[in-house]
């Protein structure tokens, strides 16, 4: 699936391309680190499954697209 925008199409706010780090499978959360190299705890659901390595667009606190 490709998004093809970095924009969230229900509020226009800008999504946020992030890198896995680490995975919670058991609570679909992952550690992700953004392009200033600041962590983030991230819901993956919506995007599962992906791995550390992967990057994933999120906009707030959600994985809406992995890239």
């Amino acid at each position: 699936m490709s998004c093809g925008s970095e924009h969230c199409i229900t509020c226009g706010d800008d999504g946020v391309p992030m890198r896995v780090l680490h995975l919670d499978d058991a609570r679909g959360l992952a550690l992700c680190e953004d392009g200033g190299g600041e962590r983030h705890t991230v819901e993956t659901e919506l995007v599962a499954p992906v791995a550390p390595g992967d990057e994933v667009l999120v906009h707030a606190g959600v994985a809406l697209v992995a890239l």
